[in-house]
């Protein structure tokens, strides 16, 4: 069984609303990854620069300490765009599923244009979206599409991860 679920894709894409949203459904933790950047990370990015392999490597092992100091279920916001970045972070969480929240470019850059307070601006989706490698779907991943109500996205999002809470046949 599963205990830890990382909600991943672009930048937009609502990772941290669905991931939040499960983790109150199911009683679970949430760990958002955006809050573990270090500063200069945030400052690389608000100033409309993308990251480096090398700038993410340690955020990505803090963000897996931070998950793994959680009671679980642990629901985790992150990009996780490349294979090695998960590769690296089920390596570190044993029993992890990716759920790749995904939809079309025009709906995600409306998105990150109307939010307020963040540092990503939308000039760096163009940069997450060819870094993007999208996970093969199998049973530690499921492809979740964002292109309905949110409140769908939500339910469905739940699914998933009951289900590798419970067991098959539940």
């Amino acid at each position: 069984m599963a205990r830890f679920f990382v909600f991943m894709g672009v930048s937009g894409a609502g990772k941290s609303t669905v991931a939040k949203a499960v983790a109150d459904a199911l009683g679970g933790s949430f760990v958002e990854a955006d809050e573990l950047h270090p500063t200069r990370n945030v400052e690389t990015m608000r100033a409309g620069l993308p990251l480096t392999d090398d700038d993410r490597w340690p955020w990505l092992a803090r963000v897996c300490e931070e998950a793994l100091a959680r009671a679980p279920p642990v629901m985790i916001s992150c990009s996780a765009l490349k294979q090695a970045y998960r590769s690296f972070i089920a390596a570190r969480l044993p029993g992890v599923v990716f759920v790749h929240l995904t939809g079309p470019e025009e709906l995600i850059r409306n998105r990150m244009a109307s939010r307020s307070g963040h540092f990503m601006p939308v000039s760096l989706l163009d940069s997450q979206l060819a870094i993007l490698e999208p996970p093969e779907e199998g049973p530690t991943c499921h492809r979740l599409s964002i292109g309905g109500a949110r409140t769908d996205t939500i339910a469905q999002a739940v699914s998933i991860c009951r289900r590798h809470l419970t067991g098959p046949g539940a």
